[in-house]
Protein backbone atom coordinates (compact mmCIF):
# COMPACT_ATOMS: atom_id res chain seq x y z
CA UNK A 1 0.00 0.00 0.00
CA UNK A 2 2.29 2.56 1.09
CA UNK A 3 4.61 1.99 -2.30
CA UNK A 4 1.72 2.05 -4.62
CA UNK A 5 0.33 5.41 -2.96
CA UNK A 6 3.37 7.13 -2.96
CA UNK A 7 3.53 5.96 -7.03
CA UNK A 8 0.34 7.31 -7.88
CA UNK A 9 1.36 10.73 -6.12
CA UNK A 10 4.53 10.76 -7.84
CA UNK A 11 3.07 10.26 -11.16
CA UNK A 12 0.52 13.17 -10.48
CA UNK A 13 3.49 15.19 -9.52
CA UNK A 14 5.30 14.10 -12.91
CA UNK A 15 2.57 14.67 -15.28
CA UNK A 16 1.46 18.57 -13.51
CA UNK A 17 5.08 19.62 -13.92
CA UNK A 18 5.77 17.99 -17.42
CA UNK A 19 2.63 18.62 -18.85
CA UNK A 20 3.53 15.16 -20.15
CA UNK A 21 0.09 13.39 -19.43
CA UNK A 22 -3.42 13.54 -21.22
CA UNK A 23 -6.16 14.79 -19.70
CA UNK A 24 -7.74 10.78 -20.11
CA UNK A 25 -4.28 9.89 -18.20
CA UNK A 26 -5.20 12.34 -15.43
CA UNK A 27 -8.38 10.98 -14.91
CA UNK A 28 -6.62 7.13 -14.93
CA UNK A 29 -4.66 8.40 -12.08
CA UNK A 30 -7.43 9.75 -9.80
CA UNK A 31 -9.56 6.10 -10.75
CA UNK A 32 -6.35 4.33 -9.66
CA UNK A 33 -5.93 6.04 -6.01
CA UNK A 34 -9.29 6.26 -5.62
CA UNK A 35 -9.74 2.32 -5.79
CA UNK A 36 -6.33 1.79 -3.76
CA UNK A 37 -7.79 3.72 -0.97
CA UNK A 38 -10.73 2.47 -1.20
CA UNK A 39 -9.20 -1.48 -0.91
CA UNK A 40 -7.32 -0.45 2.28
CA UNK A 41 -10.05 2.06 4.11
CA UNK A 42 -10.35 0.23 7.72
CA UNK A 43 -13.12 -2.76 7.89
CA UNK A 44 -16.07 -1.19 9.57
CA UNK A 45 -17.90 -3.87 11.03
CA UNK A 46 -21.54 -3.95 12.51
CA UNK A 47 -23.11 -5.92 15.34
CA UNK A 48 -26.69 -5.56 15.49
CA UNK A 49 -28.12 -6.99 19.28
CA UNK A 50 -31.62 -7.92 17.00
CA UNK A 51 -28.87 -10.29 14.90
CA UNK A 52 -28.11 -12.44 18.55
CA UNK A 53 -32.04 -12.95 19.82
CA UNK A 54 -33.10 -9.39 20.97
CA UNK A 55 -36.64 -9.41 19.92
CA UNK A 56 -37.80 -5.69 21.73
CA UNK A 57 -41.41 -7.31 22.25
CA UNK A 58 -41.53 -6.52 26.38
CA UNK A 59 -39.07 -9.52 27.06
CA UNK A 60 -35.97 -9.82 28.40
CA UNK A 61 -33.03 -8.93 25.56
CA UNK A 62 -29.76 -9.07 28.29
CA UNK A 63 -28.60 -11.90 26.95
CA UNK A 64 -28.87 -10.97 23.07
CA UNK A 65 -27.10 -7.83 24.68
CA UNK A 66 -24.27 -9.82 26.48
CA UNK A 67 -23.59 -12.23 23.56
CA UNK A 68 -23.52 -9.09 20.99
CA UNK A 69 -21.03 -7.29 23.10
CA UNK A 70 -18.49 -10.18 23.43
CA UNK A 71 -18.81 -10.40 19.42
CA UNK A 72 -18.00 -6.62 18.89
CA UNK A 73 -15.76 -6.69 22.17
CA UNK A 74 -13.83 -8.99 20.93
CA UNK A 75 -13.23 -8.23 16.87
CA UNK A 76 -10.18 -6.79 15.09
CA UNK A 77 -11.84 -4.58 12.78
CA UNK A 78 -13.01 -1.33 13.61
CA UNK A 79 -17.17 -2.16 15.18
CA UNK A 80 -20.56 -0.59 15.48
CA UNK A 81 -22.56 -2.04 18.53
CA UNK A 82 -25.57 -1.48 17.10
CA UNK A 83 -28.97 -0.63 19.09
CA UNK A 84 -31.66 -0.15 16.29
CA UNK A 85 -34.18 2.65 16.13
CA UNK A 86 -37.86 2.61 16.59
CA UNK A 87 -37.55 -0.38 19.18
CA UNK A 88 -37.80 -0.64 22.65
CA UNK A 89 -35.42 -3.06 24.51
CA UNK A 90 -36.01 -4.10 27.70
CA UNK A 91 -32.67 -4.87 30.24
CA UNK A 92 -31.95 -6.20 33.93
CA UNK A 93 -28.78 -4.89 35.31
CA UNK A 94 -25.97 -5.42 32.78
CA UNK A 95 -22.32 -5.00 32.05
CA UNK A 96 -20.09 -4.17 29.55
CA UNK A 97 -16.82 -5.16 30.44
CA UNK A 98 -13.33 -4.33 28.53
CA UNK A 99 -10.48 -4.43 27.99
CA UNK A 100 -12.14 -4.34 24.17
CA UNK A 101 -11.05 -3.38 20.78
CA UNK A 102 -9.87 -0.03 21.15
CA UNK A 103 -12.08 0.96 17.65
CA UNK A 104 -15.38 0.30 19.34
CA UNK A 105 -18.42 2.56 19.28
CA UNK A 106 -21.80 1.73 20.57
CA UNK A 107 -24.98 3.08 18.64
CA UNK A 108 -27.88 3.53 20.25
CA UNK A 109 -30.51 4.46 17.96
CA UNK A 110 -33.55 3.35 19.85
CA UNK A 111 -34.57 2.84 23.22
CA UNK A 112 -33.05 1.05 26.26
CA UNK A 113 -35.53 0.44 29.34
CA UNK A 114 -35.50 -1.13 32.64
CA UNK A 115 -36.69 -3.87 33.71
CA UNK A 116 -39.87 -3.41 35.86
CA UNK A 117 -38.75 -5.64 38.48
CA UNK A 118 -37.22 -5.02 41.51
CA UNK A 119 -36.32 -8.52 42.00
CA UNK A 120 -33.71 -8.45 38.74
CA UNK A 121 -31.74 -5.61 41.16
CA UNK A 122 -30.81 -8.09 43.99
CA UNK A 123 -27.70 -9.15 43.35
CA UNK A 124 -26.55 -5.13 42.92
CA UNK A 125 -29.08 -2.53 43.67
CA UNK A 126 -27.00 0.40 43.06
CA UNK A 127 -26.21 0.03 38.82
CA UNK A 128 -28.18 -0.59 36.11
CA UNK A 129 -25.81 -0.65 32.55
CA UNK A 130 -22.19 -0.38 33.51
CA UNK A 131 -19.55 0.17 31.19
CA UNK A 132 -16.19 -0.75 32.66
CA UNK A 133 -12.05 -1.10 32.11
CA UNK A 134 -12.82 0.19 28.44
CA UNK A 135 -10.25 2.57 26.32
CA UNK A 136 -11.22 4.57 23.00
CA UNK A 137 -14.99 3.88 23.63
CA UNK A 138 -17.57 5.92 21.94
CA UNK A 139 -21.19 5.86 22.95
CA UNK A 140 -23.78 8.04 20.31
CA UNK A 141 -26.72 7.74 18.23
CA UNK A 142 -29.47 10.08 19.92
CA UNK A 143 -31.23 7.00 21.23
CA UNK A 144 -33.07 7.03 24.67
CA UNK A 145 -31.91 5.10 27.83
CA UNK A 146 -34.93 5.17 30.12
CA UNK A 147 -34.46 3.79 33.71
CA UNK A 148 -38.10 3.46 34.35
CA UNK A 149 -37.64 5.02 37.76
CA UNK A 150 -40.91 5.31 39.00
CA UNK A 151 -41.24 1.81 40.31
CA UNK A 152 -38.39 3.21 42.86
CA UNK A 153 -39.54 7.00 43.12
CA UNK A 154 -42.74 5.80 44.97
CA UNK A 155 -40.72 3.65 47.57
CA UNK A 156 -38.26 6.69 48.32
CA UNK A 157 -37.74 7.81 52.34
CA UNK A 158 -37.90 10.99 50.39
CA UNK A 159 -41.37 10.40 49.14
CA UNK A 160 -42.48 8.29 51.63
CA UNK A 161 -41.18 8.78 55.07
CA UNK A 162 -42.75 5.45 56.06
CA UNK A 163 -40.12 3.31 54.05
CA UNK A 164 -36.54 3.13 55.28
CA UNK A 165 -33.52 4.75 53.31
CA UNK A 166 -31.70 2.40 51.22
CA UNK A 167 -30.19 3.39 47.78
CA UNK A 168 -31.65 2.55 44.14
CA UNK A 169 -29.47 1.83 41.04
CA UNK A 170 -27.61 4.83 38.63
CA UNK A 171 -28.74 4.54 34.97
CA UNK A 172 -25.42 4.68 33.46
CA UNK A 173 -22.30 4.39 34.74
CA UNK A 174 -18.86 4.16 33.30
CA UNK A 175 -16.14 3.26 35.48
CA UNK A 176 -12.43 2.72 34.62
CA UNK A 177 -12.66 4.45 31.52
CA UNK A 178 -10.32 6.44 29.15
CA UNK A 179 -10.29 8.61 26.57
CA UNK A 180 -14.17 8.23 26.46
CA UNK A 181 -16.47 9.67 24.42
CA UNK A 182 -20.58 9.93 25.06
CA UNK A 183 -22.51 12.21 22.54
CA UNK A 184 -26.24 12.45 21.79
CA UNK A 185 -27.80 10.34 23.94
CA UNK A 186 -30.68 11.24 25.78
CA UNK A 187 -31.12 9.63 29.68
CA UNK A 188 -34.57 9.75 30.88
CA UNK A 189 -36.12 8.78 34.42
CA UNK A 190 -33.21 6.70 36.03
CA UNK A 191 -34.10 5.00 39.03
CA UNK A 192 -31.79 7.10 41.16
CA UNK A 193 -28.57 9.33 39.62
CA UNK A 194 -28.76 9.27 35.41
CA UNK A 195 -25.00 9.62 34.62
CA UNK A 196 -22.16 8.83 36.59
CA UNK A 197 -18.33 8.42 35.43
CA UNK A 198 -16.51 7.15 37.94
CA UNK A 199 -12.21 6.69 37.99
CA UNK A 200 -11.98 7.44 34.44
CA UNK A 201 -10.11 10.12 32.55
CA UNK A 202 -10.21 12.17 29.27
CA UNK A 203 -13.85 12.24 29.56
CA UNK A 204 -15.79 14.09 26.65
CA UNK A 205 -19.78 14.49 26.73
CA UNK A 206 -22.25 16.52 24.73
CA UNK A 207 -25.34 17.24 23.82
CA UNK A 208 -26.53 14.78 26.16
CA UNK A 209 -30.36 15.31 27.22
CA UNK A 210 -31.10 14.22 31.01
CA UNK A 211 -34.63 14.33 31.70
CA UNK A 212 -36.43 13.50 35.28
CA UNK A 213 -39.56 15.34 37.21
CA UNK A 214 -38.48 18.05 39.38
CA UNK A 215 -39.94 16.08 42.44
CA UNK A 216 -37.82 12.91 41.47
CA UNK A 217 -35.89 12.16 44.61
CA UNK A 218 -31.73 11.43 44.12
CA UNK A 219 -31.86 11.95 40.44
CA UNK A 220 -28.54 13.71 39.98
CA UNK A 221 -28.05 14.36 36.53
CA UNK A 222 -24.29 14.55 35.81
CA UNK A 223 -22.12 12.44 38.83
CA UNK A 224 -18.27 13.10 38.39
CA UNK A 225 -16.63 10.88 41.07
CA UNK A 226 -12.82 10.26 40.90
CA UNK A 227 -12.20 11.36 37.51
CA UNK A 228 -9.63 13.73 35.71
CA UNK A 229 -9.83 15.72 32.15
CA UNK A 230 -13.53 15.49 31.95
CA UNK A 231 -15.54 18.17 29.62
CA UNK A 232 -19.17 18.58 29.58
CA UNK A 233 -20.79 20.30 27.06
CA UNK A 234 -23.96 21.45 25.32
CA UNK A 235 -26.20 19.43 27.09
CA UNK A 236 -29.57 20.19 28.93
CA UNK A 237 -30.67 18.22 32.31
CA UNK A 238 -33.86 18.77 33.91
CA UNK A 239 -34.25 17.02 37.24
CA UNK A 240 -35.07 16.36 40.86
CA UNK A 241 -31.32 16.67 42.72
CA UNK A 242 -27.80 18.13 41.71
CA UNK A 243 -28.08 18.87 37.59
CA UNK A 244 -24.31 18.52 37.94
CA UNK A 245 -22.39 17.16 41.24
CA UNK A 246 -18.69 16.76 41.52
CA UNK A 247 -17.14 14.96 44.46
CA UNK A 248 -13.70 13.98 45.77
CA UNK A 249 -10.95 13.05 43.65
CA UNK A 250 -12.48 14.93 40.70
CA UNK A 251 -9.75 17.00 38.97
CA UNK A 252 -9.46 19.46 36.14
CA UNK A 253 -13.47 18.98 35.22
CA UNK A 254 -14.84 21.64 32.44
CA UNK A 255 -18.21 22.71 32.19
CA UNK A 256 -19.78 24.27 29.60
CA UNK A 257 -22.88 25.62 28.26
CA UNK A 258 -25.13 23.58 30.10
CA UNK A 259 -28.82 24.36 30.61
CA UNK A 260 -30.27 23.40 33.96
CA UNK A 261 -33.66 23.36 35.68
CA UNK A 262 -35.39 22.57 37.03
CA UNK A 263 -32.93 20.84 39.94
CA UNK A 264 -30.76 21.95 42.54
CA UNK A 265 -28.03 23.72 40.41
CA UNK A 266 -24.47 22.65 39.84
CA UNK A 267 -22.88 21.42 42.92
CA UNK A 268 -19.03 20.89 44.02
CA UNK A 269 -19.49 17.88 46.77
CA UNK A 270 -21.26 17.00 49.17
CA UNK A 271 -17.36 16.85 50.58
CA UNK A 272 -15.74 15.33 53.83
CA UNK A 273 -18.94 13.28 55.00
CA UNK A 274 -18.14 10.68 58.16
CA UNK A 275 -14.68 12.59 58.96
CA UNK A 276 -13.16 11.50 55.73
CA UNK A 277 -10.63 13.66 53.28
CA UNK A 278 -11.86 15.01 50.04
CA UNK A 279 -10.10 16.64 47.58
CA UNK A 280 -11.42 18.53 44.40
CA UNK A 281 -9.81 20.97 42.15
CA UNK A 282 -9.50 22.86 39.22
CA UNK A 283 -12.86 22.92 37.96
CA UNK A 284 -14.61 25.64 35.44
CA UNK A 285 -18.34 25.91 34.94
CA UNK A 286 -18.88 28.44 32.02
CA UNK A 287 -21.84 29.64 30.37
CA UNK A 288 -24.46 27.81 32.14
CA UNK A 289 -28.29 28.49 32.35
CA UNK A 290 -30.36 27.77 35.27
CA UNK A 291 -33.89 28.22 35.95
CA UNK A 292 -36.33 27.73 38.86
CA UNK A 293 -33.43 25.52 40.57
CA UNK A 294 -33.35 25.59 44.54
CA UNK A 295 -29.43 26.72 44.17
CA UNK A 296 -27.47 27.86 41.69
CA UNK A 297 -23.88 27.48 42.20
CA UNK A 298 -23.04 25.65 45.22
CA UNK A 299 -19.73 24.26 47.19
CA UNK A 300 -20.78 22.31 50.60
CA UNK A 301 -18.42 20.41 52.95
CA UNK A 302 -19.40 18.48 56.08
CA UNK A 303 -18.31 19.74 59.86
CA UNK A 304 -15.05 17.41 60.72
CA UNK A 305 -13.90 16.55 56.94
CA UNK A 306 -10.29 17.75 55.53
CA UNK A 307 -8.68 18.34 52.26
CA UNK A 308 -10.13 20.83 49.90
CA UNK A 309 -11.71 22.64 46.90
CA UNK A 310 -9.26 24.47 44.93
CA UNK A 311 -8.75 26.53 42.01
CA UNK A 312 -12.42 26.58 41.02
CA UNK A 313 -14.29 29.32 38.52
CA UNK A 314 -18.04 29.87 37.81
CA UNK A 315 -18.14 32.39 35.03
CA UNK A 316 -20.54 33.38 32.52
CA UNK A 317 -23.42 32.17 34.04
CA UNK A 318 -27.38 33.57 34.03
CA UNK A 319 -29.65 32.44 36.66
CA UNK A 320 -33.61 32.75 36.21
CA UNK A 321 -35.54 32.89 39.45
CA UNK A 322 -32.89 30.43 41.73
CA UNK A 323 -33.78 30.15 44.94
CA UNK A 324 -30.37 30.37 46.36
CA UNK A 325 -27.81 31.98 43.63
CA UNK A 326 -24.56 32.01 45.24
CA UNK A 327 -23.72 29.29 48.35
CA UNK A 328 -20.76 27.39 49.82
CA UNK A 329 -21.54 26.13 53.05
CA UNK A 330 -18.67 24.35 55.33
CA UNK A 331 -21.05 23.68 58.02
CA UNK A 332 -23.18 21.09 55.73
CA UNK A 333 -25.87 19.30 57.60
CA UNK A 334 -28.50 16.42 56.41
CA UNK A 335 -30.43 16.42 59.78
CA UNK A 336 -33.63 18.23 60.96
CA UNK A 337 -31.32 18.67 64.21
CA UNK A 338 -27.72 20.86 64.21
CA UNK A 339 -25.50 18.95 63.86
CA UNK A 340 -22.56 18.82 66.54
CA UNK A 341 -19.86 21.44 65.99
CA UNK A 342 -16.79 20.02 64.64
CA UNK A 343 -13.04 21.70 64.41
CA UNK A 344 -11.43 20.23 60.87
CA UNK A 345 -13.11 21.15 57.58
CA UNK A 346 -12.72 20.96 53.97
CA UNK A 347 -10.41 24.04 52.74
CA UNK A 348 -12.42 26.07 50.09
CA UNK A 349 -9.97 28.66 48.49
CA UNK A 350 -9.10 30.05 45.37
CA UNK A 351 -13.19 30.38 44.58
CA UNK A 352 -13.60 32.72 41.64
CA UNK A 353 -17.63 33.82 40.96
CA UNK A 354 -17.16 36.37 37.53
CA UNK A 355 -19.64 37.66 35.45
CA UNK A 356 -22.74 35.94 37.28
CA UNK A 357 -25.94 37.99 36.60
CA UNK A 358 -30.06 37.11 36.70
CA UNK A 359 -32.94 36.94 39.38
CA UNK A 360 -33.69 34.82 42.90
CA UNK A 361 -36.74 34.57 44.41
CA UNK A 362 -35.37 34.73 48.42
CA UNK A 363 -33.99 37.16 50.73
CA UNK A 364 -30.17 36.05 50.92
CA UNK A 365 -28.79 35.64 46.97
CA UNK A 366 -25.03 35.17 48.11
CA UNK A 367 -23.99 32.76 51.49
CA UNK A 368 -20.38 32.04 52.10
CA UNK A 369 -20.91 30.08 55.76
CA UNK A 370 -17.23 28.82 56.18
CA UNK A 371 -15.24 27.31 59.19
CA UNK A 372 -14.11 29.55 62.01
CA UNK A 373 -10.81 26.96 62.38
CA UNK A 374 -10.71 26.81 58.30
CA UNK A 375 -11.76 30.22 56.74
CA UNK A 376 -12.98 30.40 53.09
CA UNK A 377 -9.70 32.13 51.25
CA UNK A 378 -8.84 33.79 48.31
CA UNK A 379 -12.04 34.14 47.12
CA UNK A 380 -12.72 37.03 44.55
CA UNK A 381 -16.15 37.89 43.05
CA UNK A 382 -16.47 40.10 39.81
CA UNK A 383 -19.34 41.60 38.04
CA UNK A 384 -22.00 39.89 40.02
CA UNK A 385 -25.47 42.01 39.79
CA UNK A 386 -28.41 39.50 40.95
CA UNK A 387 -31.70 40.76 41.44
CA UNK A 388 -35.16 39.92 43.14
CA UNK A 389 -37.65 38.19 40.94
CA UNK A 390 -40.43 39.80 38.95
CA UNK A 391 -42.05 42.53 40.86
CA UNK A 392 -40.67 41.56 44.18
CA UNK A 393 -38.63 44.45 45.18
CA UNK A 394 -38.08 43.46 48.47
CA UNK A 395 -34.42 43.54 50.62
CA UNK A 396 -31.91 41.46 49.35
CA UNK A 397 -28.51 41.05 50.90
CA UNK A 398 -25.73 38.36 51.00
CA UNK A 399 -24.66 36.77 54.56
CA UNK A 400 -21.08 35.94 54.89
CA UNK A 401 -18.94 34.57 57.96
CA UNK A 402 -15.30 33.55 58.14
CA UNK A 403 -14.32 34.80 54.29
CA UNK A 404 -11.74 36.62 53.32
CA UNK A 405 -13.14 38.15 49.98
CA UNK A 406 -12.26 40.42 47.52
CA UNK A 407 -14.39 42.19 44.75
CA UNK A 408 -13.90 43.85 41.38
CA UNK A 409 -16.53 45.69 39.48
CA UNK A 410 -20.21 45.65 40.62
CA UNK A 411 -21.28 43.17 42.96
CA UNK A 412 -24.85 43.11 44.54
CA UNK A 413 -25.38 42.62 46.81
CA UNK A 414 -21.92 42.65 49.11
CA UNK A 415 -20.32 40.70 51.93
CA UNK A 416 -20.28 43.40 54.23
Amino acid sequence: MYLHKHLVILLTILCSTLSCCSYKDHQNIKTITRTLLAHHQPKLRRVNVDHYGANANGTDDSMAFIQAWDNACNSSDATEFVVPKNKVYHLKPITFSGPCNPKLRVKVYGTIKASSHKTDYEEDRRHWIVFEDLDNLVVEGGGTINGNGRIWWIKSCKVDQTQPCIGAPTAVTFTNCTNLRVNNIRIKNPQQMHLTFHNSRNVRASNLRIIAPAKSPNTDGIHITGSQSVRVINSIVKTGDDCVSIVDGSTNVVIRKITCGPGHGISIGSLGKNNSEDQVSNILVDQAILSNTTNGVRIKSWQGGSGYARNIRFENIIMHNVSNPIIVNQNYCDRKEKCPEQYSAVQMQNLVYRNIKGTTNSEVAIKFDCSQTFPCKAILMENIVLNREGDDQGDMKAACSNVMLSTLGKVTPRCE
